[in-house]
């Protein structure tokens, strides 16, 4: 149920009342993070997907309505997210300390 479509750009053509989509960006030091992986995690902690940024250090997924953990990964460090995802647009940022 999870894929991953061309980062960044907009949602033409996706059908907002009946998918579930999660997209954001990873963040460091104020800069978009390019070429992370981030991970979807379901609610056991089990990986689901992975994705890597896009050169303005944005990613998407799609997915099931429920609890998912988000986690960035690259050289500058690591961030974590749970997210509570709905049908519709969810969207957060993961910022690397």
């Amino acid at each position: 149920m999870c894929g991953a479509p061309k980062q960044g750009g907009a949602l033409a053509g996706i059908d907002l009342t009946t998918q579930t989509v999660i997209q954001g960006s990873v963040w460091h030091d104020g800069a978009p993070v390019a070429g992370a992986y981030v991970r979807l995690l379901d609610s056991s902690d089990e990986f689901t997907a992975e994705v890597v940024t896009s050169p303005e250090g944005e990613f998407r997924f799609f997915a099931a309505p429920g609890e998912w953990k988000l986690r960035s990964l690259a050289p500058v460090g690591r961030a974590e997210r749970v997210l509570s995802a709905e049908v519709g647009l969810n969207e957060t940022t993961l910022a690397i300390a």
